[in-house]
């Protein structure tokens, strides 16, 4: 049934709920927009539709926005930054610093300040509320702790950054870093999800521990757990894309998407602040947010897990050789 914008508006908008991010003075929407997508990352998108699909999520309650410069090579961020011109306020901003590339990082002191003021200009804004290192698996971990960081704290000294954070994959590196110096946010991704479930064990204890908040991205294990599939450059096997397919076939079978599944588990997860996904066009708004209102029985979610039990908890190599966590394998 097709509602109308400002049907839609009216419903979404009062049902949004919201999680204090960490210590910080955050509340932050349980559906996070992830921005990526602005950038042409996955396919071209039309600006003006990227555009209209911000602004509708603005105002189905979602405040959220992460982005980053690495994304399209900051095109991301200059749609992102577009279309919340005169919306700035409604929102808590979030990107990022260190990488610029596929292969290209920085981590440098240097670099994450020009950085920040490159984003903000990008962005039409002159602070953001959480400036976080970006993928530091990738880089040297004592410069994250020695340098990054405390680069990063002098520009939120200077009002520029509210709060900041680190992201990455490999957990064992963000507990390292979080062990040995102070950040307000974590955001990992691909690690709680329907195919795994690790984060909890090894990153919630050290966030609860210190007060860090937690933010969750590809609660869609980068599109394994959707009908379509993931890209061919997905880093999982092939024994992890067939789970997917034969979940995605069973969830069909009852009459729910797999994605809506999968999403509602992560939104359930009250430890985590925000889960973010990837959006830029109306229509994931429309679909992130009825996952968002979906009830998912218990049962069914424990049938989806016993299909995808055979590979759960496959952790795949990223970033430098000594920062990846332990890997196996499947054959």
């Amino acid at each position: 049934m097709n509602q109308s914008h400002e049907e839609e508006n009216g419903q979404l908008g009062n049902q949004m709920e919201y999680r204090r991010l960490g210590q910080t003075d955050l509340e932050v929407s349980v559906v996070g927009f992830g921005a990526s997508p602005l950038g042409d990352v996955f396919r071209r998108t039309d600006p003006l539709e990227s555009h209209i699909a911000v602004h509708r999520a603005i105002d189905s309650g979602i405040n959220f926005f992460d982005v980053s410069p690495y994304y399209g090579l900051t095109l991301a961020e200059e749609r992102l930054g577009e279309a919340l011109d005169g919306r700035r306020t409604e929102v808590v901003l979030a990107t990022k610093c260190g990488r610029y590339g596929l292969d290209e990082f920085d981590f440098s002191a240097r670099r994450v300040t020009e950085s920040l003021d490159e984003s903000l200009t990008r962005l039409r804004t002159d602070y953001v509320d959480l400036f976080q290192a970006h993928d530091v698996e990738f880089g040297n971990v004592q410069q994250v702790i020695e340098e990054t960081i405390p680069a990063m704290r002098r520009l939120q000294e200077q009002g520029k950054a509210r709060f900041i954070g680190i992201t990455g994959y490999p957990l064992k590196t963000l507990v390292q870093i979080a062990e040995a110096i102070p950040v307000d946010t974590i955001l990992t991704y691909c690690r709680y999800n329907l195919m795994i479930n690790d984060m909890d064990t090894i990153l919630m204890p050290v966030a609860h521990k210190h007060g860090i908040g937690v933010i969750n991205a590809s609660g869609l294990h980068m599109g394994i757990l959707t009908d379509r599939g993931a890209p061919d450059w997905h880093p999982a096997p092939r024994e992890v894309h067939d789970a997917g397919k034969r979940a995605a076939v069973f969830c069909r079978q009852q009459g729910v998407d797999l994605p809506q599944v999968a999403l509602r588990y992560c939104f359930d997860h009250t430890g985590v602040a925000s889960t973010l996904v990837g959006m830029s066009t109306r229509n994931h708004v429309s679909k992130n947010l009825e996952a968002f209102r979906s009830r998912v029985s218990p049962e069914l979610v424990s049938q989806v897990r016993t299909i995808l039990a055979p590979v759960s908890n496959y952790v795949w190599a990223s970033g430098r050789p000594e920062n990846r966590d332990s890997t196996y394998s499947l054959s």
